[in-house]
């Protein structure tokens, strides 16, 4: 039996599960796949949006507004890199001049501090590196920038830490109500009884909506592409540097990353299936011609990846969060596209106060531990501590990805966490192992034998992102089953 069952393990259900880990209460968090932060979550723009785009009066205007001003406690908490760079909307023409003046307008009608208008002179002193035509740009101080995944993994982690039970490779496969009532949670592993879900589904939403007999809506898929640079060449800007927006997209950007990156895109392209994150030859023309627009020398010769992701779009153009009129006790947490990251606090709170609503009674414990203990990355220590940290613990003296100076400690800490990783790209997105130039080729073999050695497991069975994408096949396969001698019986 579980007060509330979560499902996704987004930044938006994670953030809820930490929110509700305050009170006492039995909360279960479901995420289909094998590690939190696997669907848009891990891939977007990890923009925290100043507020002035939103149509004013839409939740995506009133939670991004709210949600802006509390990461720097999150993130302090959590020890979880922000950084509070500011956004620029660059004008080209007197068109998009004019567009400026709307955002500035719309910005302060959603409550925006800070907003400007800024010169040419201002902006090119800002960055020296944008397109010579700029006429003028809409300066917001208040926008930033952080890690996605990083964030969402922290918060899966402090909630754990508060007793919120997370189950990974647990999709959802019916829901039971009764009387028009929540009643239980189905999984092919288990029966979880619940007076109350949250429907923080993410693209599959809608699905999960129709499962429990609640509000119909639907989600469409909408894919963005992405090229990241190598970390030589962050600061050819050090804002965030948006064009001005169209209806459906906030255009095609250049933006720093928190890890010294610089990445350009995202195109925005509507897709029939959920799980169609390919990049294409066109979507790479399309985000390069976009983004030379803002920036025309980009080093393309550096480009060290390029990936999608894909945004959750409801027909109703806004967030849907709301208790269910057809179900007592299911609250629907969908269409949550962007600023969805800008609003995840926010969000969070808004759901908190309708399950009060709705009936579910909030005693705060008196032992929540809102820290997340400080997770050590050797790349940033200084010499001394580099020493002692080897000296305690030999493992942080094995170096094992190169390009992100990534040490096996470090790894095994990954995999020891409270949420701990269980395939590659897990490992990847809580250490780095694996992002820098050589995208892995050089340290994704240890880091398979790292994996196989602390989970107790075969190398056979360490995947790259779960059931279905193992690592070792084919010839690889054969070679260590046969003890080294391919095609040997």
């Amino acid at each position: 039996m579980a007060d509330v069952v979560i499902i996704g393990g987004g930044v938006v259900g994670c953030m809820i599960a930490r929110e509700l880990s305050r009170y006492q209460l039995k909360i279960v968090l479901l995420e289909k796949e094998d590690d939190v932060a696997s669907g848009t979550s891990k891939a977007n723009s990890a923009i925290i949006h100043a507020g002035y785009d939103a149509k004013p009066g839409t939740l995506k205007a009133k939670l991004n507004v709210r949600g802006n001003p509390l990461f720097d406690k999150i993130c302090s908490e959590l020890d979880v890199p922000f950084k509070r760079i500011g956004s620029l909307v660059v004008a080209l023409t007197d068109e998009e001049l004019k567009a400026l003046d709307e955002l500035l307008e719309r910005g302060k009608i959603n409550g925006v501090p800070g907003l400007e208008i800024i010169n040419r002179e201002r902006l090119f002193k800002m960055e020296p590196n944008i397109n010579k035509e700029a006429k003028a740009a809409l300066y917001a101080p208040t926008a930033g920038i952080i890690c996605p995944y990083e964030l969402t993994i922290a918060l899966a982690e402090n909630a754990c830490q508060n007793g919120v039970e997370i189950r990974l490779n647990s999709p959802v496969v019916d829901i039971k109500v009764e009387n028009e009532r929540m009643l239980s949670v189905i999984t092919p592993g288990e029966i979880i009884h619940t007076r109350y879900v949250v429907n923080a589904a993410g693209l599959f939403a809608d699905e999960i909506s129709k499962m429990a007999g609640a509000e119909e809506y639907s989600i469409t898929p909408r894919k963005g592409e992405y090229l990241i640079f190598d970390r030589r060449f962050g600061g050819i800007v050090s804002k965030v540097i948006f064009p001005t927006p169209t209806k459906i997209s906030k255009g095609i950007l250049v933006c720093p990353t928190v890890d010294g990156n610089f990445f350009i895109g995202p195109n925005s392209n509507d897709v029939q299936e959920k799980d169609d994150v390919a990049v294409t030859q066109k979507g790479i023309e399309e985000i390069v011609n976009g983004a030379r627009r803002l920036v025309p020398d980009l080093p393309m010769r550096h480009v060290i990846a390029s990936f999608a992701g894909l945004r959750a779009v409801s027909n109703t153009d806004d967030f849907v969060i709301e208790a269910s009129k057809k179900v007592k006790g299911f609250v629907n947490v969908g269409g949550i596209q962007s600023p969805g990251l800008s609003s995840a606090p926010a969000i969070a709170e808004m759901v908190i106060e309708i399950l009060k609503e709705e009936g579910l009674e909030l005693k705060v414990k008196s032992d929540y531990n809102p820290e997340r203990p400080q997770i050590f990355k050797f790349r940033h220590l200084s010499s001394e501590e580099k020493k002692e940290l080897i000296r305690q613990k030999p493992a942080y003296g094995r170096v094992i990805c190169r390009c992100e100076t990534v040490t096996e400690g470090e790894i095994i800490d990954a995999i020891r966490r409270p949420v701990g990783a269980r395939s590659l790209d897990a490992v990847k997105r809580r250490t780095r192992a694996g992002m820098g130039r050589c995208q892995g080729g050089f340290c994704s073999p240890r880091v398979v034998e790292i994996l196989a050695r602390e989970l107790g497991i075969s190398p056979l069975e360490v995947t790259k992102c779960g059931y279905g994408s193992e690592i070792l096949k084919g010839r690889t396969k054969e070679f260590i089953e046969t003890g080294g001698v391919a095609g040997a019986k």
